[in-house]
């Protein structure tokens, strides 16, 4: 099988792919710049088909239970437990060809119904949950937890013996396996739908959870971290085709890639702006402020999915737009300050205040998914040097929920067109301001690193865990331990540097660097200050 061709880059990638590292990092941000990662354009409109699928999957599960018109409280019940189980099975964020998925295009419940595959438990000191590999009881608590969720998109009416099942499970499940929760989306989704338990309050109390979402997305983009992302999803976008405008996102093509004046302005913008509509919201009646702010999220989230964001929460996007019509479009005179339950205020104060709180201040500690710090380009992220005996001996050693994506990506594309759409990745990096922290480390730790299989540690998490989004941590220490315990790696064969968010009150990144079999060889941090002179590639 054969698929349309990417957009090839403006340089041979065999020729690229023995060049000197900095000559290869400069080639592919300059790239970026101007062609993103190339994604032919039925690549977007698969997507487009898929949330298709999804809103229709939606409509199905309303009429299947009795409620014909979805734009009401009892529809929104309904895309909430949809939602999060699409999120569950894996078809939602992290699916794909724009995070490293051709063959299959989704991982998920592929992998997560398989024993003997890679879960990383929380908390694994604890009797019951050590070990990381999966058995028979994680594969069965994921089947009954889709179970579970079915019941209750197929139930006439939600009681708490619909949705108690399922709330109970996913943090029993996240016991054995991390990434359940973040998979599942559970910031979101959980949280909402442990509010339905509270007959009376769920609608303020969901309201609060998108209140929530918005307003600290919204101060992590407090950073100077954004600007990035706005140059680079625009750069990205099959809608931005416009030469003239990719080059009006960088300072001075094709010398200094650094964000633009423009880029920084549309950063501040999108900042004021997420945070605006949300006040709007907040203190609307039901009337004028209410349709502003509706408006305005409504441009907000129109404008983050025509970029078709690297990750592609595309479904979210949905379902916060329509959560929000249905909320405060149908229900604008109730507020947060509508709550009565005493336990359900200290349940959101712990997942929509406490949580996020500390994962701004002290990320090391928080998912960035948990803090709610979207869309920011201020995540954790790892980089993977492999030898390519160690890369052979994953793969031929390690159950993972898809080929090597360059493996992948071969089925259906020829050598070079592999090589050079798997080299886009390091272009997405390090066109973030924090991927300028590796001009540094990678040559410090991997001082052969033109010999070396170098992978961002997302593609890594995608194959060994089964889900990848965004989220450094677990493509870390943790996972190199769980493959190191199956590869047996010699010392040096694989290092991994890993790269930690900005917090909120500091200006600096912290850092530390492993070595498969020799542990960590040195931590610190680097000053965002001087990550901001840099060049997204090093000097040559």
């Amino acid at each position: 099988m054969r698929l349309p061709a990417p957009t090839p880059p403006p340089y041979d990638p065999m020729t690229w792919s023995r060049a000197p590292w900095p000559t290869r990092i400069r080639q592919v941000c300059q790239a970026w710049v101007m062609q993103g990662y190339g994604a032919p354009a039925v690549v977007p409109l698969a997507y487009g088909v898929k949330v298709a699928l999804f809103v229709a999957g939606w409509l199905a599960v309303c009429g299947l239970s009795g409620e014909p018109d979805c734009f009401t409280p009892f529809g929104l019940q309904k895309l909430i437990l949809w939602a999060w189980a699409w999120e569950q099975l894996g078809m939602g964020c992290g699916s794909g060809p724009l995070t490293g998925r051709y063959v299959p295009p989704v991982g998920g419940a592929l992998y997560w119904l398989r024993p003997g595959t890679v879960r990383l438990p929380w908390l694994g000191r604890l009797p019951g949950l050590r070990g990381t590999r999966r058995s028979g009881i994680d594969v069965g608590l994921y089947a009954l937890l889709m179970l579970f969720l079915a019941r209750a998109l197929l139930a006439p009416e939600l009681t708490w013996v619909e949705v108690l099942p399922p709330v109970l499970l996913l943090p029993l499940l996240t016991l054995r396996d991390r990434v359940q929760f973040l998979a599942a989306r559970g910031e979101h989704y959980w949280v909402t739908a442990a509010c339905f338990l509270w007959a009376d309050d769920w609608i303020p109390a969901a309201m609060t959870v998108q209140l929530a979402i918005w307003m600290w997305a919204a101060v992590s983009k407090l950073t100077p971290q954004f600007a990035s992302v706005i140059s680079v999803m625009t750069s990205n976008s099959p809608f931005t085709p416009w030469p003239r405008l990719r080059r009006a996102m960088v300072r001075a093509y094709p010398t200094d890639l650094r964000p633009s004046g423009l880029a920084r302005a549309l950063a501040h913008g999108g900042a004021a702006l997420e945070l605006g509509f949300p006040l709007l919201l907040l203190w609307g009646d039901g009337g004028l402020l209410t349709a502003l702010g509706l408006a305005g999220m409504l441009v907000f989230h129109l404008y983050i999915s025509s970029n078709v964001p690297m990750g592609v929460p595309l479904e979210w996007n949905v379902v916060v737009v329509v959560s929000a019509f249905i909320l405060w479009g149908g229900h604008g005179e109730l507020s947060p300050l509508d709550l009565g339950s005493p336990l359900l205020v200290a349940f959101l104060v712990v997942f929509t205040a406490l949580v996020p709180l500390v994962g701004h201040l002290s990320p090391r500690h928080v998912s960035f998914l948990l803090a709610m710090r979207y869309y920011a380009g201020n995540w954790p992220f790892t980089v993977w040097a492999f030898t390519p005996e160690a890369l052979a001996r994953l793969d031929a050693r390690v159950t993972t929920s898809a080929p090597l994506v360059h493996d992948q990506l071969t089925l259906v594309y020829d050598r070079a067109t592999a090589v050079g759409s798997v080299g886009k990745v390091l272009g997405f990096r390090h066109m973030h301001l924090h991927g300028r922290a590796l001009h540094d480390l990678l040559p410090r730790f991997v001082p052969d690193l033109d010999q070396r299989v170098v992978l961002d540690g997302e593609l890594i998490a995608g194959l060994v865990l089964g889900w990848n989004f965004g989220d450094g941590h677990l493509s870390g220490p943790a996972l190199l331990a769980a493959v190191q315990e199956r590869c047996d790696f010699a010392l040096g064969d694989v290092r991994v540097v890993c790269v930690e968010s900005q917090p909120l009150h500091r200006w600096s990144q912290a850092w530390e660097a492993w070595d498969a079999k020799g542990g960590r060889l040195a931590q610190g941090s680097v000053a965002v200050r001087d990550l901001l002179q840099r060049q997204p590639f090093p000097a040559e």
